[in-house]
């Protein structure tokens, strides 16, 4: 079969019956996990992939799509016209490992060694929300944000004690938000005030800032293990 060609290959087919280890062996490799995780919000160009996975090659790149999609995970599609461009998604059963990543993203903020200042990427950012979102805390809050990183908008919407994080353009928004990925973890995991990169001209914020100011109070990182 190819993904035994592919997994022989890389030395690291488990050759187990467990369902754990046998997903190990679909996803098992280095940044293939990251791969999914980029495509979790849609389609992305190759491009786009590589300049989001800070540190990976576009060889390295190019095996984990061709394993990924091998297995059945993701698959390639060329855009209609003017487009007209290749890009990857992943097939429904590859968007089926969500409720796993965000389990396993919450387990591993709780390792004394995570370091949440490190880069994230704009979907990253905005899969956190949905994995650390308190409900409890967010009560009755009916709001919708928007979050803007380079041309890549996106949007929170909260309603009924629930979530939601998508691309989209922002004009329903009741507050905006123009940065990086990286100064809004800062701002709503590390609590830091929006001032403090506003006076540097590293942010912007349009519309109703108490929106934000309250959005940023449902979120906090898990207590750390002993």
């Amino acid at each position: 079969m190819e993904l035994e060609k592919i997994t022989a290959k890389a030395g690291r087919r488990y050759h187990d019956a467990c369902g754990a280890a046998h997903g190990l062996d679909l996803i098992g490799e280095r940044w293939a996990l990251l791969v999914i995780r980029e495509l979790m919000m849609g389609p992305r160009r190759f491009g786009d992939l590589k300049k989001d996975l800070h540190g990976l090659s576009a060889n390295v790149l190019t095996q984990r799509l061709e394993g990924l999609e091998t297995s059945g995970v993701l698959r390639r599609r060329k855009l209609p016209p003017p487009a007209s461009v290749q890009v990857y998604e992943l097939t429904d059963w590859g968007y089926e490992i969500k409720p796993v990543f965000m389990v396993l993203g919450r387990w591993a903020a709780r390792s004394p060694l995570h370091d949440p200042t490190l880069p994230i990427s704009a979907v990253s950012i905005m899969q956190s929300f949905e994995t650390m979102f308190d409900p409890a805390l967010a009560g009755d809050a009916v709001m919708t944000l928007g979050f803007v990183f380079g041309d890549e908008p996106f949007v929170v919407r909260i309603a009924d004690g629930e979530i939601t994080t998508a691309r989209g353009m922002t004009e329903d928004a009741e507050v905006v938000l123009t940065t990086q990925p990286p100064l809004v973890a800062a701002c709503v995991y590390g609590k830091v005030p929006p001032v403090a990169f506003e006076a540097d001209g590293l942010m912007t914020i349009a519309g109703d800032r108490a929106v934000f100011d309250r959005f940023v109070g449902f979120f906090n990182l898990p207590e750390k293990a002993g």
